[in-house]
């Protein structure tokens, strides 16, 4: 898992797994990391970040279909307009299959959810008066040892959550304000 080729900005680094869904288990937690400067552009990224846990159950499970399962959450930031487009859940879920598929690797039992959700702050919170998130919680069942190719399919849903354009790809963003924290 550690071999994975991922977004130069995103973070991958081990967490502490889940100690009793698995005799064995590992886990990644994975961070879009956002740019150090004195400006902030006025459509700036907000926050993504996501864990893929890898199971592993030599006597293997019968709802798995096999020996490895791989269980992974994704949580991004999204404007309001992406937050309520009623085909986001289709799009997102698409986002992961066809990550996993453009990878040849063969997988089964892939299942999850995909939710969009809106918070409104009242009182004294701190934070936008309105924020927006997509969520993405999915497993999946790999057919074989070879985890670095799951590694970076979830790490490609984790970039296309967060709005991440593609490595090499510089966003040209019109207007910009100073970072005043």
């Amino acid at each position: 898992m550690g071999t994975a080729t991922v977004h130069p900005r995103i973070e991958l680094a081990p967490i502490r797994p889940p100690q009793r869904l698995a005799p064995y288990s590992y886990a990644l937690g994975a961070e879009v990391l956002h740019p150090e400067a004195p400006t902030v552009p006025i459509d700036s990224d907000g926050d993504a970040f996501g864990r893929l846990i890898l199971l592993h159950d030599p006597d293997g499970d019968a709802t798995w279909n096999g020996v490895f399962r791989l269980v992974a959450y994704i949580q991004a930031d999204i404007d309001a307009a992406l937050a309520a487009d009623p085909l986001l859940p289709e799009v997102a879920w698409s986002w992961l299959v066809d990550a996993l598929e453009s990878r040849d690797q063969d997988y089964t039992a892939l299942g999850g959810t995909v939710t969009a959700t809106s918070s409104v702050r009242y009182g004294d919170i701190a934070g936008p008066p309105r924020a927006h998130q997509l969520e993405l919680r999915a497993s999946w069942t790999a057919m074989n040892t070879e985890t670095r190719t799951h590694v970076e399919a979830f790490a490609e849903v984790l970039a296309f959550a967060a709005g991440l354009p593609p490595a090499g790809i510089t966003h040209l963003r019109p207007e910009s304000y100073t970072r005043t924290d």
